[in-house]
């Protein structure tokens, strides 16, 4: 899908679960840091259950493209990539399940004029985002390893940042690597690699 910045175009890439012609449609917005494919377990129950299940890499990650200016990673892009998603599925209403950026992505839009989204729920995210909170994250981002020797090395490195997600089962860990990292030329073998992040700035002010 073709979205527009003050720069040009871009392609945001979009995982869609469900009936296509479902009444209902989820859009499940990730965080920072992650990407669509996070919500598959949830977007694979919702569509069991009748709905319509949206999952976007937001720009610059996942499989998305990436904006020329870097200052433009920020709320109203990411707000005007989702309103063009929420157009090109032809549908008035939507419910958003956001994390973390997602939901504050979520909070932006639910609380403009005449909004498409008509139910909000969010997580690891509110109103007041502490500016510790931001230096924090902004500060693992730039520590963050952009490659790793093995899959092994991956799989130890994602649990150990993404803890707080819980007593994950094997299956749901290596799931979060297998769409966390590709693999890369390094020479004459392979490299698992993490797609490069947008230069971290504060997306927000803290308080909305």
């Amino acid at each position: 899908m073709d979205s527009i910045s003050k720069h040009g175009f871009h392609q945001i890439a979009y995982v869609e679960w469900g009936d296509p012609t479902a009444s209902r449609l989820a859009v499940c917005v990730h965080g920072l840091t992650r990407q669509g494919r996070d919500f598959d377990p949830l977007a694979s129950a919702l569509a069991d259950r009748g709905w319509r299940v949206i999952c976007p890499d937001l720009v610059g990650r996942g499989r998305s493209g990436w904006l020329r200016d870097p200052q433009e990673y920020a709320l109203p892009q990411y707000a005007m990539d989702m309103t063009v998603l929420i157009s090109r599925a032809g549908i008035q209403k939507v419910d958003w399940i956001g994390t973390s950026l997602g939901g504050l992505i979520g909070v932006v839009m639910a609380g403009q004029e005449h909004s498409p989204v008509q139910t909000l729920v969010v997580n690891d995210i509110g109103p007041l985002v502490p500016w510790q909170a931001l230096m924090r994250i902004g500060n693992d981002i730039r520590s963050a390893p952009t490659s790793f020797r093995s899959y092994e090395s991956a799989v130890a490195y994602y649990r150990r940042v993404l803890a707080p997600f819980g007593n994950l089962t094997h299956a749901e860990w290596d799931h979060l690597v297998r769409h966390g990292v590709g693999r890369g030329p390094d020479g004459g073998g392979e490299r698992y690699m993490i797609p490069a992040l947008p230069p971290f700035s504060a997306p927000f002010s803290s308080t909305i």
